[in-house]
């Protein structure tokens, strides 16, 4: 069924679109990459405010609108210039006079509560950062959520009421038993009415004329999580696990996120003006899944997002990624364009999963009654046999060592390519005869919680002071001995480890902690080394939870992630001087991370490249920007270096491996080499990441899948991949195998290997996402 979009931007998207059949509930747009993601809203947003000078509009935080926010001063900026023109002649915006946005009303949708509204995480301050102040509104017009303006009993400060910043909801329901909880109770019920009141102002300007939000893992708009009234109004309530695991990284960690309620408008706020333009937008594939039960399902309070099938103007735009499982998108892929070996094996595949079901056990009418299955081209009894052929090449391939081969593994952030693909690069590293380098490219301090680091400090500190960092008393220590024998900080902490004595492990984390201090704050002496630590925490303490730390704490806490990433790879014998730290510039901490830039971040990947010239190259591929923003950025960097080194070296031999792993997963007709996992890979895994990753054992920026550690949830993933793997083959493929590799097989990893001209392809993709803004350039 064709859809009909009455906006000129949407029509526009529209035509551009691979397949224009929509029977969703609710329409849809997909694009090809999460810049244009944003371009797409933008454009939509302009266009609406062109017609509504006037109108009242909500608008999101987090990470999802960067580019809505980049594209719109863009094109505010350059409207009537020729950058500005070609966007809008291509896009049906060639007519439009520039919009003016000084008359909109902005209704801020959600806010963490308690929360300081100065700080750089509270949405407060983000709204009116990049919205009201950066879009030019005025504030007289906007309705905001301000924790400190919010009235509480006898005027009194939200801290003096919740000194630990929680609050108990249950109050509302029972009766207080103390002096405190009467206060607390009527405070709760004081925000009550504030948000009735917020309500009753909205409903007021005549609700909301433009909406656009993100869409949470359970499902959520606004902070209305999974189960939420579909007729709910402005309220203070809680928020469940997956909702708290994406809000960790905004409040400091999750241990801070479980305990901060939120303050959201409802679903009826949302919907109340039924005439309204409401706007969900989506990027990658680890959003699929609930995209296609908020499009597919009808109204349904465990998918909020279907109460936006009340309103008559009410869209997604969607990354193809995110799409990819929408039962129409599907059909497209099958069957609008030319049938392939993928396909076959995709339809097999998930028919051997849906029905659970071993490959060997299909039948020909089990073939012919599946919607994709009866379409393979010539399907007969042998398809099957030829489907379990090609898995059983992709598993050879996975096996094929690698020898005398210099192979460059990268990463995002330290402990991406463990959890990517540890299992190869144990094999990769047993050979003497292979060169292997592990170069993580940005700095990952964001990972580490002042909490942690401040804990470390005081564990120096004590050391210090008991004389048990003896090498601060060396005569040139502070001059230059500092930067000797990194390797010993290392080796020392293994030996705890085989040990299991934790003391000799917190010196090594200490004695490397000695030295990132002395180079970063150009200590002279013992004296001054105590000063700093005592000083350092004095700052750690008198920060918020969540709050950007100053340039040498940042420095400080990535050292401390650099150092475990040197603790994983020594387990196999790999030198210090073969782990590199890139310290990408575009990583700083701030909300929307930085294009990455020719001089400062290309380059100095592209002289790794040129300097150690491997073979295989590995990355984690996230061309959709399913996971964090950093990975997409990372990819966009290590394609340009790639591309520019094709331009002085022959890269005819050189092998790229993409990899995925937490964030989002390949499906397994999408890779073509699976890298069997046994148990003993399983339980390096585990201990290496338990005893090298300390930061991050607690868990403080979980997976909203999982709330533990990486490590295991990792292990689930690999073992699911291998399931499906086991319903194509049979268990006996394994346990009868002559290779002990197959027969030791517990889980499965699969990766995507592409040759320089492919992924050349890709990084040429990549420079084009940026439509109208620049990239690369110093």
């Amino acid at each position: 069924m064709s859809r009909q979009f009455t906006s000129s931007v949407e029509r526009s998207f529209y035509e551009l679109m691979d397949g224009k059949d929509i029977t969703t509930v609710t329409p849809y747009i997909t694009v090809d990459n999460f810049p244009k993601l944003g371009l797409l809203a933008s454009l939509r947003f302009l266009e609406w405010v062109a017609y509504n000078p006037e109108g009242v509009i909500s608008l999101p935080t987090g990470k999802t609108p960067e580019y809505f926010i980049k594209y719109t001063r863009f094109l505010l900026d350059n409207w009537d210039n020729d950058k500005g023109h070609i966007l809008r002649e291509k896009y049906g915006l060639s007519d439009v006079v520039k919009p003016d946005l000084r008359g909109l009303s902005f209704v801020q949708m959600d806010e963490f509560y308690p929360i300081n509204p100065v700080q750089h995480n509270s949405f407060y301050n983000y709204v009116y950062k990049y919205y009201i102040d950066g879009f030019g509104l005025e504030r007289d017009r906007s309705l905001t959520m301000n924790s400190v303006t919010i009235p509480l009993p006898g005027e009194l400060h939200y801290r003096d009421v919740f000194p630990d910043l929680r609050i108990d909801l249950s109050l509302r329901y029972r009766e207080a038993k103390s002096e405190t909880e009467k206060i607390q109770q009527r405070a709760i019920f004081m925000i009550d009415t504030w948000c009735s009141e917020y309500e009753e102002k909205i409903r007021e300007k005549g609700g909301i004329g433009f909406f656009l939000g993100g869409i949470g893992p359970d499902g959520h708009i606004a902070f209305n999580t999974r189960g939420s009234d579909l007729w709910s109004t402005t309220r203070l309530t809680h928020t469940n696990f997956e909702t708290q695991a994406v809000a960790a990284g905004d409040l400091g960690g999750i241990e801070v996120s479980r305990n901060r309620l939120v303050i959201t408008i409802g679903l009826e706020t949302i919907t109340y003006n039924r005439d309204a333009v409401a706007i969900i937008f989506a990027a990658g594939e680890a959003k699929a899944g609930i995209i296609k039960e908020a499009l597919e399902s009808k109204k349904d309070t465990l998918f909020p997002a279907t109460v936006l099938q009340r309103l008559d103007s009410s869209v997604f735009y969607l990354t193809n990624g995110a799409a990819s499982l929408l039962e129409d998108r599907i059909d497209q892929y099958y069957f609008g364009s030319e049938w392939n070996n993928e396909k076959t094996e995709k339809a097999i595949i998930d028919l051997c999963t849906t029905r659970d079901i071993y490959g060997i056990n299909l039948t020909m009418e089990d073939l012919q009654s599946d919607k994709y299955c009866r379409m393979i081209p010539g399907v007969n009894e042998n398809t099957v046999k030829e489907v379990v052929e090609s898995v059983k090449r992709k598993i050879n391939r996975g096996i094929a060592p690698d020898e005398n081969k210099v192979i460059y593994h990268t990463g995002p952030h330290h402990d991406d390519i463990m959890l990517g693909i540890l299992p190869k690069c144990t094999r990769q590293v047993r050979s003497a005869l292979n060169e292997v380098h592990f170069s993580v490219l940005t700095s990952g301090f964001t990972a580490v919680t002042n909490n942690f680091i401040e804990k470390i400090l005081l564990d120096t500190l004590k050391l210090i002071t008991e004389g048990q960092i003896q090498m601060i008393f060396y005569p040139d220590f502070f001059e230059k001995g500092y930067k000797y024998k990194f390797f010993k900080d290392v080796y020392h902490y293994l030996d705890g480890t085989a040990q299991q004595n934790d003391a000799v492990m917190k010196r090594g984390i200490c004695h490397r902690i000695v030295r990132g201090l002395t180079e970063i704050w150009n200590i002279n002496d013992k004296n001054e080394l105590i000063s700093t630590i005592n000083s350092v925490i004095h700052t750690l303490r008198s920060e918020y939870s969540g709050s950007k730390n100053t340039p040498k704490i940042q420095l400080l806490k990535g050292m401390l992630r650099e150092y475990e990433e040197e603790l994983v790879w020594a387990h196999f014998g790999v030198p210090v001087n073969n782990i590199h730290h890139l310290r990408l510039g575009f990583y700083k901490g701030d909300i929307f991370t930085e294009q990455p830039e020719k001089e400062r971040d290309v380059k100095p990947v592209f002289d790794e490249l040129k300097k150690y010239s491997p073979a295989i190259i590995t990355l984690a591929l996230d061309p959709e920007g399913s996971g964090p923003d950093t990975h997409y950025k990372v990819l966009q960097t290590i394609a340009a270096a790639v591309k520019e080194w094709g331009r002085e070296a022959d890269l005819s031999n050189l092998k790229v491996v993409g990899y995925r792993n937490v964030w989002y997963r390949f499906h397994p007709a999408e890779s073509n080499c699976f890298i069997p996992v046994s148990l003993n890979s399983l339980a390096v895994l585990d201990k290496s990441f338990e005893n090298c990753y300390s930061s991050q054992v607690n868990a403080p920026f979980p997976s909203y899948e999982y709330d533990g550690k990486f490590s295991d949830l990792t292990r689930q993933i690999w073992v699911e991949q291998l399931k499906q793997v086991q319903l194509i083959l049979e268990k006996s493929f394994f346990y009868d195998n002559d290779s002990p590799i197959i027969r030791a097989t517990h889980g499965m990893v699969f990766v995507k290997e592409m040759n320089a001209g492919e992924f050349l392809a890709m990084a040429e993709e990549l420079e084009k996402t940026m439509e109208g803004l620049a990239f690369g350039d110093s």
